[in-house]
């Protein structure tokens, strides 16, 4: 079979085997983890997209894009065959403006752009800004955060690893927004960890 030959048959293949089953479960998940943000929360479905995008990036990308859903991908995500299993699955085209993307996707180890470049959404409609789908190495692990705001008691530990050395400051600029703003869905393997941008973060004192 020819390297192009390959290419195309990949883009057919790795889709949910249950499509209304799994996708209900990444979805109810999803709702659930942005609900709890810093909640480690299994996704319950995964999928197996080309590469570099991951099994629980693949799922939530299943489940949440359409045919309404520009998609920006990382220049490894974009020079991969994930751009056309993206459109064959779920009919969501990829953008390279980067302000029209609903969802934006970097594989691990990728390089992140500053979360100002998307769709921050406006003070009367902020819900039309982006959702970035993050992989990281693991969401427990890394440097300590403290996350505290609406759907955490108290406050909350995270400790993800892999994220940018500047993702406080990204964050905290992401933060002042408010009410517009992107949201973030961190995944390693199928377990994600939400922050929606009512999420406020600080280093913790060790």
């Amino acid at each position: 079979m020819g390297i192009q030959t390959e290419i195309h048959a990949s883009a057919y293949a790795g889709a949910f085997t249950d499509p209304v089953f799994q996708s209900q479960a990444v979805f109810r998940a999803l709702m659930d983890a942005m609900a709890r943000p810093g909640t480690i929360t299994p996704l319950g479905a995964a999928a197996a997209p080309p590469e570099p995008l991951g099994p629980g990036a693949g799922a939530i990308a299943l489940t949440l894009c359409d045919d309404g859903t520009p998609v920006w991908l990382s220049p490894a995500l974009a020079k991969s065959s994930v751009a056309a299993w993206l459109s064959f699955h779920t009919g969501s085209a990829r953008t390279d403006v980067k302000p029209e993307a609903r969802f934006v996707f970097v594989e691990a180890g990728g390089i992140v752009p500053g979360f100002d470049q998307f769709a921050l959404g406006s003070q009367e409609y902020p819900d039309r800004s982006a959702t970035l789908v993050l992989e990281i190495a693991a969401l427990e692990g890394g440097a300590g955060l403290i996350a505290t705001g609406p759907g955490i008691n108290n406050e909350a530990v995270i400790s993800p690893m892999g994220l940018p050395d500047i993702f406080l400051t990204l964050w905290a600029e992401n933060r002042a927004l408010f009410p517009r703003g992107v949201d973030l869905i961190l995944v390693a393997g199928t377990d994600v960890l939400c922050l929606p941008r009512t999420t406020k973060l600080r280093h913790r004192e060790v």
